[in-house]
């Protein structure tokens, strides 16, 4: 479940970053939702894992937060939520 977390956070940011060029900023529509549900899932394996080595899930948490906050400030900023 980790792995996937931290797999799901990586995606997350790379939609991210397609999402920064010019004439693609749509794509946070689509990115943004995608990186929520990352962000729960990862929210929901730190708090149930026993294991102490929570690294992976920890990253993706951190990954798909931060693609939700820049793919929200980008869509603000880029005149895409009025």
């Amino acid at each position: 479940m980790q792995v996937l977390c931290l797999v799901w956070g990586i995606l997350a940011l790379l939609g991210m970053v397609v999402a920064f060029f010019p004439c693609l900023g749509a794509l946070n529509w689509i990115n943004i939702p995608f990186s929520a549900i990352g962000l729960v899932l990862s929210i929901v394996t730190v708090a149930t894992t026993r294991d102490p080595r929570k690294g992976p899930a920890i990253a993706g948490l951190v990954m798909c937060a931060l693609a939700v906050v820049f793919g929200t400030l980008r869509l603000i900023l880029g005149g895409g939520v009025i």
